[in-house]
């Protein structure tokens, strides 16, 4: 069902919003890990908030008919890049000079980003130490706190006019939820949602996150779920800027890797059915090349 309530912003992305080339975008570059130094020295007390998970139910929107949308796998890209990217989209989308919805499915190399709540109070270490670590940390416009990115999680921004579908962003961001819930339950995994953060969760552990914004209309930013994601960053931090919570991954609760082109498929076909889309790929250029002609 379609509704008009839209606040500015909503969620927090993990690595929350997440949301992660001109060259060969299907590389595994997922695989790929660095190495992380120990922090156990340098953990700091700080502010906390507790979750009550539940599993409400939320109203997910009821597509009337496929409408076209450009689907781009951008591979890893840089999160800088990928934000400076989203905003030039939003801003074609906004002049008219692209008339179709965007969804860009992604990986980043490791950094925390921080919400329009901010998060540095929910740092558990030093800066020294994160200086060491060479993970940044980026300041953006999303909503929620505090989150980490990186290679083997999947990041899907989502480049969508909400008020040309008539969409409300409470029905939006049940429906990312879904997507979500939906993707894990086709590897037999179970999770639910959680009235304390938007995103989805098995047990106290954290999955998947959502963080998005909203400029005229036009939604960026989107989902962070983890796949095959080293968790140990999210150590370093409260995620989301909640207490009592640890992160998990698909790989950690099945014991085994997915491999993220499959894993990447099964969530477009979710986007496809829960948001009635109609995803046509096209590549990263030709994406630049609608940037520049349009």
């Amino acid at each position: 069902m379609y509704t008009k309530n839209r606040p500015k912003s909503l969620g927090a992305t993990t690595g929350d919003n997440s949301l992660n080339e001109p060259q060969d975008f299907s590389s595994p570059t997922q695989d790929r890990r660095s190495q992380i130094p120990n922090p156990k020295s340098q953990i700091r007390n700080r502010k906390t908030r507790s979750p009550s998970l539940l599993n409400p139910k939320s109203q997910i929107p009821n597509p009337q008919s496929n409408e076209a949308c450009f689907s781009v796998n951008l591979g890893t890209i840089d999160y800088n890049k990928a934000w400076q990217l989203q905003s030039e989209l939003v801003a074609a989308k906004a002049n008219s000079s692209i008339d179709r919805d965007i969804i860009l499915f992604l990986e980043h190399p490791a950094v925390f980003t921080l919400g329009r709540r901010g998060g540095r109070d929910y740092l558990l270490v030093g800066e020294s130490f994160l200086e060491q670590s060479g993970v940044p940390v980026v300041q953006v416009e999303r909503g929620g706190y505090i989150t980490f990115h990186g290679p083997g999680q999947l990041v899907v921004y989502t480049l969508i006019d909400l008020e040309a579908r008539r969409l409300g962003v409470t029905d939006f961001v049940a429906a990312l939820e879904e997507i979500m819930l939906q993707s894990v339950r086709a590897w037999g995994l179970t999770a639910q949602r959680s009235n304390a953060n938007p995103g989805i969760w098995i047990g106290r552990r954290k999955m998947g996150s959502i963080g998005i914004a909203l400029r005229k209309g036009i939604s960026f930013h989107g989902l962070a779920l983890n796949v095959n994601l080293d968790l140990t960053p999210f150590s370093w931090i409260q995620p989301c800027g909640l207490e009592g919570v640890s992160m998990t991954s698909v790989k950690q609760e099945l014991g085994k890797e997915i491999p993220m082109r499959v894993f990447r498929c099964t969530v477009k076909k979710n986007f496809q059915s829960v948001l009635g889309l109609d995803l046509n790929d096209i590549s990263y250029p030709d994406l630049q090349q609608q940037l520049l002609t349009g």
